[in-house]
């Protein structure tokens, strides 16, 4: 008896793929593009009827995507328990179909979920804000709320004089950016964690895990509800299509700026780096100084950092301030920063079972905050 074609869907949240065809275990796919936007690259959706079958998954049409330079070398990430996310072999052909990433693996048991990198569900971040709103000293604020009516949640901490503010998503489809955030504030909220402890002495944090929450329920990539590319709305955000954006600066404003992270992941780079504020109008060398001794505190902190690969440097008076990072070194004076984080894996420390993964990127955020401890004392 002929087996039963596979069954594919992704009408969850976060999910994003259209079925072109079906047959047996082969399907061809495509990638729905962000809501009201040209972007596309995220996709994640779960394949039925799968049990010790070779599936064959193409998704097709990928020269059109926002970063093509995403597909060479990259791995699916899968999952048939949605706790633990493996690698699934990929190969990417820029001729077949407009450019097709064909992933190829074959599940123990019926289901098998497949993402553009692991997932970090509305569910998830709503209990990470219920616990993280327990930790002792802790307080939960609404600084606002985006287009669809879910809120821009900020959990406050500290005594110290230093403004911290750490903020995530902007990006939604750069999930491991919220994974970074549960391994920060797992530092920053233990009570027996030295670091953390030290930290909430020195500063006061101003912690944002997901400023694009409609883009991430969405499925989008790099957008919220409305198409709009939220971190180039820093420097004129407005109620009608950046309402997050507005929150986040308002609520910025109100306590100034003195360190922050914008923490996101890139399509192409296959390592971890920080990009600065380098051509901003006000650029000085104090504040420069310390963002290059932040950057050379975490490269020596950790060997998942580096300091060769990353993106060109703006040259004087260039510096887009409609981009966060580089509107509140303008701004505030503050020493900012943009963390990158690889979809695809760490080539100088490879895993090939799991890439980059959600369990590297939460210690990440352990060590970016032990670097930031450092920093301060220095």
């Amino acid at each position: 008896m002929t087996a039963p074609d596979i069954q594919i869907d992704a009408a969850f949240d976060s999910g994003n793929i259209e079925v072109l065809a079906i047959a047996g275990a082969t399907a061809r796919l495509a990638i729905r593009k962000d809501t009201n936007s040209d972007f596309f690259q995220w996709f994640h959706f779960r394949v039925g009827n799968a049990a010790g079958r070779a599936l064959e998954l193409k998704l097709t049409g990928l020269a059109a995507s926002a970063y093509p330079g995403g597909w060479p070398g990259y791995n699916a990430a899968v999952s048939e328990d949605r706790e633990y996310w493996g690698r699934a072999a990929s190969s990417y052909d820029p001729d077949e179909d407009g450019g097709t990433l064909t992933i190829r693996y074959q599940p123990a048991g019926d289901l098998a979920w497949f993402a553009y990198f692991a997932p970090y569900s509305w569910e998830r971040h709503q209990d990470l804000i219920a616990s993280t709103a327990l930790a002792d000293g802790v307080s939960h604020r609404v600084l606002g709320r985006s287009h669809d009516g879910r809120s821009i949640d900020c959990l406050d901490f500290g005594t110290g004089p230093k403004q911290v503010w750490l903020y995530a998503r902007q990006h939604p489809g750069e999930s491991m950016a919220e994974w970074w955030m549960e391994g920060a504030l797992d530092c920053l909220t233990d009570p027996a964690d030295p670091v953390g402890r030290a930290l909430r002495q020195h500063c006061t944090f101003h912690v944002v895990p997901n400023a694009n929450p409609d883009g991430s329920v969405r499925g989008n990539l790099r957008t919220n509800s409305l198409g709009v590319n939220l971190n180039r709305e820093w420097n004129n955000p407005t109620a009608e299509q950046s309402p997050e954006v507005l929150a986040i600066r308002a609520a910025m404003d109100a306590t100034g700026v003195d360190f922050a992270m914008d923490v996101h992941g890139d399509e192409a780079i296959p390592a971890v780096f920080l990009a600065g504020f380098e051509g901003i109008p006000s650029a000085n060398s104090e504040q420069q100084g310390g963002f290059d001794r932040y950057k050379a505190i975490l490269d020596r902190r950790t060997p998942d950092f580096q300091t060769k690969l990353g993106y060109p440097v703006s040259g004087p008076g260039r510096a887009n301030l409609a981009m966060s990072t580089n509107q509140l070194a303008e701004r505030f004076g503050a020493v900012s920063m943009t963390l990158e984080m690889p979809f695809k894996d760490n080539h100088d420390l490879p895993d090939l079972a799991q890439g980059w993964s959600p369990e590297r990127s939460a210690q990440l955020g352990r060590d970016c905050m032990a670097a930031l401890l450092e920093w301060l004392d220095a």
